[in-house]
């Protein structure tokens, strides 16, 4: 697997090496050992499957006690995946990066906790598969608007499907 940080280093971007042929293909997903000497010793005890449609935008969740890491990656379709670092203790607090997620790159995610994740679905439909590094607590989960013009995100459209919640979010300020 190659490990690359991306421009808030604590977030990576993890290529799996893939082996291809007529068959099909395999790859390894996880490693504990590489994971923990690129990304640091973390442990995780909760796996999450979320399907969406297209134009869909989920986030931008965290968790204000019991933060949760986040290994992302896409088996079907492709979204538009992003980290917000909101340690406010950080050089790089409200700073975001985002990337491709799709079945085609087989590329993942590393979102450390102490960042707001969210994800926009590109393709007709996107299933996502993420491990985290503590359980949901749904008391301490919080939404940070995706559209919050101090942190500026680039997202692919400006009329994403928002949930309730989604759409109720609060400004990075307010955290």
């Amino acid at each position: 697997m190659q490990f690359t940080p991306l421009e808030i280093p604590d977030v990576v971007l993890i290529t799996p090496k893939v082996f291809e042929d007529e068959r099909g293909f395999f790859m390894e997903c996880f490693r504990q050992n590489e994971f923990e000497a690129q990304c640091g010793a973390h442990s995780f005890v909760q796996e999450n499957h979320s399907h969406s449609k297209q134009g869909v935008l989920r986030g931008l969740h965290y968790q204000v006690e019991r933060p949760q890491g986040k290994l992302v990656r896409v088996t079907r379709g492709e979204v538009f995946d992003v980290a917000v670092d909101i340690r406010q203790s950080s050089p790089t607090f409200g700073k975001w990066v985002g990337v491709y997620l799709s079945e085609a790159n087989k590329q993942m995610l590393w979102v450390p906790p102490g960042f707001a994740h969210g994800f926009y679905v590109s393709s007709e439909e996107a299933e996502l598969q993420y491990k985290c590094t503590d359980y949901y607590a749904p008391e301490h989960e919080r939404c940070i608007r995706w559209d919050d013009p101090g942190i500026g995100i680039e997202w692919p459209s400006s009329d994403p499907l928002l949930s309730i919640k989604d759409s109720k979010g609060s400004f990075l300020l307010q955290v």
